[in-house]
C-alpha cells in the first residue's frame, strides 16, 4: 500500500514515487507484467516471439533490460498497441484506472510528454523501454534527471514556480479527496514555496538541474 506523507519534508520526491508505481501499473495494464508469483520466470520459458533483432539488440545495449526481457516487453507492447506506439489518450485511460478516486488527466499529460522524448505525439516501444529502464533500474541521479525533465514542462532547462505548481496540482488532483491527511486548498502553493526555499540556492526564482539534483541527494 502506497502511503504519501504530504506534509513531510520529502514532498519533492512524491512525483518520482508516483511515476515509478504508476509505471508498474502501466506495464500491468498493458499486459506486459503480472504481479502473481513466478510470472516472469514462466514468461521467460515461453517461445521466442517475433521481433526486430537489430532494434532489440540496440535497446539491450542502451537499456538495463536483458534481451529476453525486451522480447517479453515487445510482445506485450505489440499485442496491446498494434500500431507500435501509445498515444496520449491511452495514457490518460490507464491512469484513470490507477487513480479512480481523482482526476489523473493533467498528470498523465505531463507524464506522457516526459516519455515522448522526440515530442511527436506518441510513445514508441523504444521511448517506453528507455523511460522504464531509468525509472525501474536507473541510478538515483538518472531518476532525478528524468524527474527534472518531467517538472520542466516547457523544456527550457529550468523549473519555475509556475511549472512546479502545475505539477503539484496535477498530483493532488490525481490522488483525489481520499488523501490523508485532508489537504487544504492552498497546500500545493505552500509546498511549492517550501520546495523553492530548499532548492533555489541562488534565489533567482528558478531551479536548475544542478540545484535540483544536489538538493534531492541531500
Amino acid at each position: 500500500m502506497l502511503t504519501l506523507e504530504w506534509e513531510s519534508e520529502g514532498l519533492q520526491t512524491v512525483g518520482i514515487v508516483v511515476i515509478i508505481f504508476a509505471s508498474l501499473k502501466l506495464l500491468h495494464l498493458l499486459g506486459l507484467i503480472d504481479f502473481s508469483e513466478d510470472t516472469v520466470e514462466d514468461e521467460m520459458e515461453m517461445a521466442a516471439v517475433r521481433h526486430r533483432p537489430e532494434a532489440l539488440e540496440l535497446l539491450e545495449a542502451q537499456s538495463k533490460f536483458t534481451k529476453k526481457e525486451l522480447q517479453i516487453l515487445y510482445r506485450g507492447f505489440k499485442n496491446e498497441c498494434p500500431s507500435g506506439a501509445v498515444n496520449e489518450e491511452t495514457f490518460k485511460e490507464i491512469y484513470s484506472q490507477f487513480f479512480p478516486q481523482g482526476d489523473s488527466t493533467t498528470y498523465a499529460h505531463f507524464l506522457f510528454n516526459a516519455f515522448d522524448t522526440d515530442h511527436n505525439g506518441s510513445v514508441s516501444f523504444e521511448d517506453f523501454v528507455m523511460g522504464l529502464s531509468i525509472l525501474l533500474r536507473g541510478t538515483v541521479q538518472e531518476k532525478l534527471n528524468w524527474a527534472f525533465n518531467l517538472y520542466d514542462i516547457n523544456k527550457d532547462g529550468y523549473i519555475t514556480k509556475e511549472e512546479m505548481l502545475d505539477i503539484m496540482k496535477a498530483i493532488y488532483d490525481m490522488m483525489g479527496k481520499c488523501t490523508y491527511p485532508v489537504l487544504k486548498e492552498d497546500a500545493p502553493r505552500q509546498h511549492v514555496e517550501t520546495f523553492f526555499q530548499k532548492m533555489d540556492k541562488n534565489k533567482d526564482g528558478v531551479v536548475t538541474i544542478d540545484e535540483f539534483i544536489e538538493s534531492c541527494q541531500k
